[in-house]
């Protein structure tokens, strides 16, 4: 293999995992129309509410924990990455 090619290849290699760094897209879905999906400081109901996200909120799932039974995702707004927390998982689905 040629260094070209070969330096070609791992640098889509790299790329590619950097991808995935950054996390997929995942939409807020079934909190209701009068109701906010609560974006927590923390992987869990004790942490303080960063901030209420309606229905069709866009959002960049990164990853996530399980906490007294509950699946918790560390999330940050698509539009705004510098905002981050934690929600349950229920509430997420891919776009």
């Amino acid at each position: 293999m040629n260094k070209t090619l070969a330096t070609v290849l791992i640098a889509s290699t790299l790329l590619a995992g950097c991808g995935a760094a950054l996390g997929t897209n995942a939409v807020v879905h079934r909190v209701g129309q009068d109701d906010l999906l609560k974006l927590r400081a923390g992987p869990g109901l004790g942490y303080r509410v960063i901030l209420g996200l309606p229905d069709g909120t866009e959002l960049l799932k990164r990853d996530c924990v399980t906490e007294v039974s509950q699946l918790w995702c560390r999330v940050s707004l698509a539009k705004a990455q510098n905002v981050t927390g934690y929600v349950s998982a229920d509430y997420l689905k891919s776009p």
